[in-house]
């Protein structure tokens, strides 16, 4: 598939559109043409207080939403109903909830592989991950993998998703590759992905367009060899608000100047949502091809996304430092609807989060197994008052935490429990 010049996000309408009578103001409903979302904004009157604070600021708080219904009826496909409040209005850095495009590019290039050679089991073979660049040092053990303490794809993909560990992610980019991630993500119609580096990695872009070697242990003392790969692609963001706050710090210097995301990573929030409908419920149709994947690395990667971290046992995670809700945002107001000490099966929530650079990202499918309802939640907040990036002084705990709880206890009360 050809690489395009730049990602494109799909178009936003910018005008004030819809009036929330609760409020008495004007909020920015983007509804882009042909995408069939019904405007949410006039419902966000019952979605409580943090809800509505963070709303009334949508602008400053670059608040996105976009809720999406699974319409079972008999005799009939499944589809997927859609209300959206600001969808794609804006740039958004996706922080960790990027970190699913990787998780399924490293699944299809294993399986893409074990085609090619006529493999089996890719994913839990061990990995010797080369050094890249001067002072890379070669990665061969993983102490958290109890069984083995090898590095496997399959347990970066349980980490991940898990955790949201980075060194995880910086690991599957390795095995993918800059080219081939981004392709794999554009051939799935999701175009607006723009993967340009790894997490928690000080080097600038030319040098995160490069891969390392990696050799793929296999039966026998044979092994597969991935050669180090630099990537041609140059991608940017093309969605407009990219120059963001009004000051960083660079180590110990305060820039005085907005921080231009354009070539960090970014996807719009429709493509990170359909990216969730393809692996979660691959019978819905969303724009774009389905997404292949065997059913056992289906289930590899639905089980991560769905259990708590303390419920893992390869690797393994103590509840004190890693709470249920240590990567579900929405999990503290779903639990005021179904708590989980009610009798009958717990409701479920499957997804992948993001935070950094002030921006609290959510993406997950709900699912309240008593009666089958099924909703999938994507959202972007950005809380950063003083406008500086890099002082860790962001209002996580304090706007963004209630936000997701309220919109959480919003959705299961509203969409799951009728």
């Amino acid at each position: 598939m050809p690489a395009p010049p730049g990602a494109r996000f799909p178009p936003a309408v910018s005008r004030w559109s819809f009036l929330l009578v609760a409020l008495g103001v004007c909020l920015t409903g983007c509804v882009s043409p042909g995408r069939q979302i019904r405007p949410l904004a006039n419902e966000l009157a019952a979605a409580g207080p943090a809800v509505l604070a963070a709303v009334r600021r949508a602008e400053p708080h670059r608040v996105q939403i976009l809720i999406a219904e699974v319409v079972e009826r008999p005799g009939a496909p499944s589809r997927l109903q859609r209300h959206g409040f600001r969808v794609d209005a804006e740039y958004f850095y996706p922080a960790s909830s990027i970190k699913l495009c990787a998780a399924v590019a490293a699944l299809q290039e294993a399986e893409q592989l074990e085609r090619e050679h006529g493999l089996a089991g890719l994913a839990e073979a061990p990995l010797d991950v080369g050094p890249l660049f001067p002072g890379d040092s070669r990665q061969i053990e993983d102490p958290d993998h109890l069984a083995n303490r090898r590095i496997t794809l399959a347990h970066e993909v349980r980490k991940l998703a898990l955790v949201s560990d980075n060194q995880a992610f910086n690991r599957l980019y390795d095995f993918v590759g800059h080219e081939r991630l981004n392709r794999a993500m554009h051939s799935l119609g999701l175009t607006s992905v723009v993967l340009n580096h790894r997490l928690s990695d000080p080097r600038s872009v030319p040098d995160q367009r490069a891969s390392a070697a990696i050799t793929v242990g296999l039966a026998g003392g044979r092994s597969l060899e991935i050669p180090a790969r630099q990537s041609p692609l140059e991608l940017t963001n093309a969605a407009p608000g990219r120059l963001i706050g009004e000051a960083y710090l660079r180590g110990d210097q305060l820039v005085r100047e907005p921080m231009d995301f354009t070539g960090r990573n970014g996807i719009s929030l429709m493509d990170l949502q359909n990216l969730l409908v393809k692996v979660v419920r691959p019978d819905l149709t969303v724009p774009g091809p389905p997404l292949e994947l065997s059913p056992e690395h289906r289930r590899l990667l639905l089980d991560a996304m769905t259990i708590y971290p303390r419920e893992s046992s390869d690797p393994r995670y103590p509840a004190a430092e890693y709470p249920d809700d240590y990567c579900k945002f929405l999990l503290p107001g779903v639990r005021r609807v179904f708590p989980e000490t009610a009798p009958g099966p717990r409701s479920e929530i499957t997804g992948k989060i993001g935070r950094a650079y002030g921006f609290s990202v959510e993406n997950s499918c709900l699912r309240n197994p008593a009666n089958g309802r099924t909703v999938f939640v994507t959202a972007a907040i950005y809380t950063n008052d003083d406008g500086v990036l890099n002082d860790d002084r962001y209002e996580y705990g304090t706007v963004a935490d209630p936000f997701f709880a309220d919109l959480g206890e919003w959705v299961a009360r509203h969409r799951l429990a009728r």
